[in-house]
């Protein structure tokens, strides 16, 4: 599908953001399976075990998530382009790269796991329950990393239907086989890992399905053009420069979490609690920025400023939107998600103190989630790493200035400030984006 001959409306964007905003949902229920699962064992160790395992894995594979926004973007502008050898041949570079980073991961997993474990404060039973967890689970790392260039592959397609149905299939069968393996059979703790593996590797034969039209037309065997020099170092920096851009958001996001373990812990718990209002914008976000990454990439292809510049816009006044009816949602029945979300007393009246932030937080993150999407596809990473590496350290300042005087409020203000940042950045450097596509008028 080339941008330049298709009629970009709302419709269309709607059809590319809501099956990810759906997808994204699935997300926290296996989380919430899994624990309940391993639950039902009437102990506590293989809870913390799952927990702690499936975090250390997810931060691991979150790093290469990378993988999936380059290929979204550089898949887009080939599509824009119309070069068919060129958008099938970043489907199987992409599959490859999956493939080579997950074995690479099971080489070197007792090192990379005993230092993260390492890490983890954590009891001798739990920290051995996460290493037989670890152990099994890491043995999906191909398929899972896989996925993500398929995923990335399938959003610049606009195909997010499929990546709905992946995601669906990958988690109901993780869901049941919890059941299976753990309830049934008795597998305890490595059940839940074995119902991983299959699940993921059974829903990277079925990524590849969804992606059979990249397979079409014998573009895909063009080996000479799947490892040009050229072309794989393009990919390379795109990668490169995104993944510097995630460590420092993550390094962002995590110092956050360990700053606020320093207070009492009804603070401690609150901030859990209210960041996961976080994670819900950004869900929501997702689909929009994502649609953002797709249409943008696509006219920068197609060397179209005007559709350029109406994907741009169209994709954030939908973005923009949501997050208007989040903070409002927030702010109207704010106490309410808190006290779905713990009983304790003391953590429901310090997160009703701080709550105020997450209202303010969509509104002024709207930026820098859109902005994000319209960089990625536009592959203008450069610009993404160094715009997020002076919102981080306009981060360090603000924790420095804010936190000692106003602990918890100034670690929330130095958050919000950080978005803010990183909206006003990539903001200053978004007309000259703009002003390289060439002022091609065809719509």
């Amino acid at each position: 599908m080339n941008l330049s001959s298709t009629l970009l409306t709302h419709k269309r964007v709607l059809s590319v953001a809501i099956p990810i905003v759906l997808a994204n949902a699935t997300i926290p229920i296996l989380g919430a399976v899994d624990t309940a699962v391993v639950g039902q064992m009437g102990l506590a160790a293989p809870i913390g075990a799952v927990g702690i395992g499936a975090i250390i894995i997810s931060a691991i594979y979150w790093l290469f998530g990378f993988l999936r926004m380059g290929t979204t973007g550089l898949t887009a502008q080939a599509i824009g382009s119309n070069d068919k050898s060129e958008t099938s041949a970043l489907l199987i570079r992409g599959i490859l790269i999956g493939l080579t980073a997950g074995l690479v991961l099971i080489i070197t997993q007792i090192p990379l796991f005993s230092a993260a474990l390492g890490i983890a404060p954590a009891s001798f039973e739990v920290e051995s329950l996460a290493q037989d967890y670890l152990k099994i689970r890491v043995y999906s790392a191909p398929a899972a990393i896989a996925i993500f260039g398929i995923t990335g592959w399938l959003i610049a397609q606009e195909k997010t239907r499929a990546v709905l149905l992946l995601m669906l299939l990958v988690n109901t069968i993780n869901i049941i086989l919890d059941f299976v393996f753990v309830l049934e059979l008795g597998w305890g703790v490595e059940g839940v890992a074995f119902a991983t593996i299959v699940a993921e590797w059974i829903g990277l034969l079925f990524g590849l399905w969804l992606a059979r039209d990249g397979f079409r037309d014998g573009y895909w065997k063009k080996w000479d053009q799947i490892f040009d020099r050229v072309r794989l170092v393009n990919m390379a920096r795109v990668n490169s420069d995104i993944l510097i851009r995630s460590v420092l958001l993550e390094i962002a996001f995590v110092s956050f979490l360990f700053l606020g373990s320093s207070f009492d812990d009804a603070t401690l718990a609150a901030n859990q609690v209210l960041i996961q209002f976080l994670n819900i914008t950004a869900y929501a976000m997702d689909g929009f920025a994502f649609a953002a990454e797709a249409l943008v990439g696509q006219a920068l292809g197609a060397r179209n400023r005007l559709m350029f510049r109406k994907s741009a816009i169209m994709t954030s006044q939908w973005g923009f939107g949501s997050v208007v009816l989040m903070s409002i949602i927030f702010a109207v029945f704010g106490s309410n998600i808190i006290d779905l979300m713990t009983t304790a007393p003391d953590v429901r009246i310090v997160s009703r103190e701080y709550l105020p932030w997450m209202v303010l937080a969509p509104l002024v993150g709207a930026a820098a989630w859109m902005l994000d999407g319209i960089f990625i596809g536009a592959t203008r990473t450069a610009d993404m790493r160094n715009m997020m590496f002076i919102s981080f350290c306009v981060y360090l300042l603000m924790l420095a200035l804010l936190l000692p005087k106003y602990e918890n409020h100034g670690l929330w203000a130095s958050l919000i400030i950080f978005s803010i940042a990183r909206g006003v950045t990539l903001g200053i450097r978004y007309p000259k984006l703009e002003a390289s596509v060439e002022n091609n008028l065809k719509s």
